[in-house]
């Protein structure tokens, strides 16, 4: 990457750059197309068939297209984006039908992928800036720092790296700026810190935000910097009546119920929707905890030391903080012991939502990225349940010819009840050993889905577990991946809804 950031041309390298961070979005190039202009050149019924074997609906056209002969060139990086930002959907499904003509597989897969968003080389948005800063001998804590002030194709960006202009200015903007976030911790490490030196508070389970305000523009993201202020529109009602017109606060995302922070799945009843409903915004009311103040009355106080902006977010909120807003409690208790009880008993608090506990440097400024040695994260003990693999389904990508997918149940009485589903925390060899045996133990097919023998135990770890109506059981995990395949344990030994049941919280 830093070589190709050097060497290649403008505007060609500053697509690739937002490319690879995530920052291409073409709104008319839809899957949909795709699947479309591929029925028009092979039958539908193998078009299928194909995509259930392969698993990824790019991956499948790029190599079942037909080849024809073609007297032009495959299109630039700079050519596609053109020609998509101007295209309506007649145009795209014409020129796009050139492109792929014109193209090899690998081609015909690289720019489905691209169009599509979702084109992933296992390159981080992070690592591409990183190498970015590399290439130009330059600190990427400053192009994080423009980085949300700055768009594609980077023009003015690469003018300075390369020394033929100042840094960009970046206007002043509701905009992004990049999160510090922790290491997670363990216990030994824990014992080796010195505590007081340090800011302890609670790890809540919601969305972690920034709420920016700059004049009349507020905008609120998540760690990413996906802007999510039309999903939330209470939160930015609440921000537009402070007085103050100019801050930056850090904090955690939650909805509220009774006054109480309510379980995730509140809040996921929230995230993605283009429009909320007043019903919605009624039954799944959206509150901040604040942990951090970066734009204080439009000074950045990022370089100063935590305790003071903690400080300073106190004095913020009690001028300014409304029903929508608090700040997150500070632990007094320094001791191994202590913290080790609240971590223990956060699981049974009556508040709901506590993942463990946050521990900060009171000297640390607020550094984008994960700086070393400065905020930790101890989460709290994994929950295990031991379910029975239900149904099975192929993987995208590397997986797609492994059945990688898995639904699993608990017992009701003398039937399985779905309760979730993983696609994580096997080895390769494990997955070898699965799929051999769900070909083996197969009752029913349903496209890329199997249903197979309830025999098989799966232990299955999760962050936490809540009411839900997604599964049959009522019940839904949080982050489930699968620890162990427990091959010695009879299906009639694996966990109940009763169990299940009583570890919601």
């Amino acid at each position: 990457m830093a070589e190709f950031f050097r060497h290649r041309p403008d505007p060609e390298r500053g697509w690739a750059l937002a490319a690879l961070t995530g920052s291409l979005h073409f709104p008319v190039a839809k899957p949909a197309i795709i699947r479309e202009l591929a029925a028009d050149r092979v039958d539908p019924v193998l078009l299928g068939l194909s995509r259930d074997y392969v698993g990824d609906m790019a991956e499948t056209v790029s190599l079942i297209w037909p080849e024809r002969r073609v007297n032009e060139p495959p299109p630039s990086l700079a050519e596609v984006v053109d020609t998509l930002g101007l295209a309506s959907r007649e145009t795209l499904r014409a020129r796009l039908t050139s492109w792929l003509d014109a193209m090899d597989s690998n081609g015909r897969w690289a720019l489905l992928k691209l169009i599509t968003g979702n084109i992933r080389i296992g390159v981080s948005a992070r690592l591409a800036k990183t190498a970015l800063a590399d290439s130009f001998a330059k600190d990427v804590n400053d192009i994080e720092q423009l980085w949300y002030g700055v768009q594609p194709p980077y023009l003015d960006l690469f003018a300075w790296l390369e020394g033929r202009a100042e840094i960009p200015v970046v206007a002043k903007r509701a905009g992004f700026m990049p999160m510090m976030l922790a290491h997670p911790i363990e216990d030994d490490e824990l014992k080796n810190l010195d505590l007081l030196q340090y800011q302890i508070e609670l790890k809540w389970d919601g969305i972690r935000t920034q709420l920016i305000r700059c004049g009349d523009i507020v905008g609120l993201y998540t760690r990413t910097g996906d802007d999510i202020s039309h999903t939330f529109p209470d939160i930015i009602s609440a921000a537009k009546e402070i007085s103050e017109q100019e801050f930056a606060l850090d904090g955690e995302l939650l909805t509220f119920t009774a006054g109480e922070v309510a379980p995730f799945n509140d809040l996921q009843q929230r995230l993605n929707r283009k429009k909320v409903s007043s019903v919605m915004l009624n039954d799944y009311p959206a509150h901040l905890r604040l942990y951090d103040l970066l734009i204080d009355n439009a000074e950045d106080i990022r370089t100063l030391p935590l305790d003071e902006r903690r400080r300073r977010l106190e004095a913020w909120h009690s001028r300014h903080g409304s029903g929508r807003m608090d700040l997150s409690s500070l632990i007094t208790e320094t001791t191994y012991s202590e913290l080790q009880r609240i971590r223990h008993d956060a699981r049974h608090q009556p508040q709901n939502g506590v993942e463990g506990l946050m521990i900060k440097r009171k000297d640390s400024p607020y550094i984008a990225g994960r700086p070393r040695g400065h905020w930790f994260k101890w989460k709290r003990q994994t929950m295990v349940l031991d379910c029975v693999l239900l149904y099975a389904q192929r993987g995208s990508g590397k997986r797609s010819s492994f059945y990688s997918d898995y639904t699993f149940g608990v017992w009701d009485q003398d039937r399985l009840l779905p309760i979730g589903k993983a696609y994580s925390g096997f080895t390769d060899q494990e997955l070898n050993k699965l799929d051999r045996w769900i070909r083996g133990n197969t009752t029913q097919r349903f496209g890329p889905v199997r249903e197979v023998n309830a025999s098989l135990v799966m232990e299955i770890e999760f962050d936490s577990i809540h009411p839900s109506t997604r599964h049959k059981s009522g019940l839904a995990m949080r982050f489930p991946r699968v620890h162990r395949i427990r091959w010695d344990k009879p299906a009639s030994e694996a966990d109940t809804l009763a169990v299940a049941q009583n570890m919601v919280c």
